[in-house]
């Protein structure tokens, strides 16, 4: 049977199986535009395209001025995910890699709190009437200075308009996490759930994140529900999924 893949994914397919198997390290620079033309008998359309699918997939990394070059796609490290794990938007302890050595970077986070109406699937997530009012937080966090993860929080202000802790990162409770902070104003939180996916990462979130837009983002959708199963918070985080793992303990009862 021929070959059936069109040009484009022929060489970039190519060129990813090079990368694997190493003969392209990281750091290497991908044959430049003329060298896939004349190797693959491409058009400069065809050649760019399968340059473009490499950099997205998280392959390659363009450097102005001096060319393609092979992206490291060793894990960071993992992201653990446990009922005792700090609260907060990160909602986990993190784990580097330093060689065969696992660490705990330097975490750091900048947040910008804003009231808005909440979008049609965040209504639904939190159980409200579409434009209801909500306190959106979208946070920054570092590792070690470098870029971890994106967060976007939503509170309803029905349950902490007027109390103490309408703004997560400002007044007595801030950065005491959902748990800590609804706990002050009588709401109990007694369970989370999350859902994990993945999605190409957008323009802003490529420039925040340090990649590519495009590339494969993990992305957490995790909800906080009170006693009574209501949903009091909702978030959406995303990390680059070719460089952090998801690691969830789970713990069985006797």
């Amino acid at each position: 049977m021929g070959e059936t893949r069109p040009m484009y994914q022929r060489i970039a397919d190519d060129l990813r199986r090079r990368i694997d198997e190493g003969t392209l390290v990281v750091g290497a620079r991908i044959p430049s535009r003329a060298e896939l033309k004349r190797v693959y008998r491409a058009s400069d359309q065809t050649v760019d395209r399968a340059v473009r699918v490499l950099k997205a997939a998280g392959y390659a990394t363009g450097q102005f001025g001096r060319g393609v070059f092979v992206s490291d796609r060793a894990p960071i490290g993992a992201l653990v995910r446990s009922t005792d794990a700090a609260d907060t938007p990160l909602a986990a302890r993190v784990s580097v890699n330093d060689g065969a050595v696992a660490c705990e970077p330097d975490l750091a986070w900048e947040a910008i709190s804003t009231t808005t109406v909440a979008p049609p699937g965040i209504a639904e997530r939190l159980g409200v009437c579409q434009g209801e009012r909500v306190m959106c937080t979208q946070y920054e966090y570092l590792a070690d200075r470098n870029p971890l993860q994106l967060a976007t929080s939503w509170e309803p202000l029905a349950l902490t308009e007027g109390t103490e802790v309408t703004f997560p990162e400002r007044g007595p409770y801030a950065r005491r996490g959902v748990r800590g902070r609804f706990a002050a104003i009588g709401i109990h939180v007694a369970h989370a759930r999350e859902v994990v996916g993945s999605r190409p990462a957008t323009s802003p979130e490529a420039e925040a994140l340090g990649c590519t837009p495009g590339q494969c983002l993990t992305v957490v959708e995790r909800t906080h529900y009170d006693e009574d199963d209501r949903p009091v918070e909702t978030s959406d985080t995303v990390v680059l999924g070719d460089r952090w793992r998801l690691e969830y303990a789970i713990i069985f009862g006797g």
